[in-house]
């Protein structure tokens, strides 16, 4: 059975410079798309991907992961617009690093695509009638 999960991999210093991705790819035959990569001031990995591949082969991947030394976490957060609250001014298509928000050309209403949000946060404090919300 196929499956394909967004999960947040944190990596302390010493496993930044490894090819962690690389042996997910070549030993556990898994596909990855990267949603958000960054390395934090005190020099941590942080890489929120889509991971998918066949049940057993993620499992052997994530099981290797941990042996490794790398914090794994699901993406179980998810960000709702509150469509009472928003305004469509905009703030927030210039903030968001994936592209889910794009103005409708015909009636300038801010669209909002909940397959494209990584749930990274950006909107949040970015939107001024506070209509963009975090779930966990």
């Amino acid at each position: 059975m196929t499956v394909s999960k967004r999960i947040v991999l944190r990596f302390p210093r010493r496993l930044v410079e490894r090819p962690i991705v690389y042996r997910l790819v070549k030993d556990y035959d898994l596909e990855f798309n990267i949603l958000k990569a960054s390395i934090t001031p005190e020099e941590e990995g942080l890489l929120v991907l889509e991971l998918k591949g066949d049940q057993k082969e993620y499992d052997k991947g994530i099981k290797f992961l941990i042996k490794a030394g790398v914090k794994i976490q699901s993406l179980s957060q998810d960000v709702t617009r509150n469509e009472e609250r928003c305004t469509s001014c905009g703030a927030c298509i210039t903030v968001c690093p994936t592209g889910a928000f794009s103005l409708d050309p015909k009636t300038r209403e801010v669209l909002f695509d909940n397959e494209k949000c990584i749930a990274c946060g950006l909107c949040i404090p970015a939107c001024p009638p506070r209509a963009m919300e975090v779930h966990f």
